[in-house]
């Protein structure tokens, strides 16, 4: 997008060690929302939280580990309850509530 070469470690989602990560927008503001969702994620897949650093950045940390997906929690989130994946192979977002996250995911491992 911006040019940049990006490192993508393309590992099947089966077999990432993480399967998603959890990445406040705002750190001040979208934090607790993000511990949240991210205690709710963790029972049912290995997760990451990560909140240091430009998103952009956090995206590419993940996408270099081989994370599939990236939960994402913004203003949106707070407003609506919609919350943004993004693949790492395909960098696509979409919107999803909170109970849509988990069949998402476990059907998007599993295909």
């Amino acid at each position: 997008e911006d040019g940049q070469t990006r490192t993508v470690l393309k590992l099947h989602p089966a077999l990432a060690p993480y399967k998603l990560a959890v990445l406040p927008l705002i750190k001040k503001r979208h934090r607790g929302e993000a511990e949240r969702i991210q205690t709710l994620l963790a029972r049912h897949f290995m997760t990451t939280y990560d909140e240091s650093g430009q998103i952009g950045r956090r995206y590419r940390r993940q996408d270099a580990v081989g994370t599939p997906f990236a939960v994402t929690i913004d203003d949106d989130t707070l407003q609506d309850g919609t919350y943004t994946i993004r693949h790492r192979d395909t960098m696509e977002q979409i919107k999803l509530t909170e109970d849509e996250l988990v069949d998402y995911i476990q059907n998007s491992i599993n295909f």
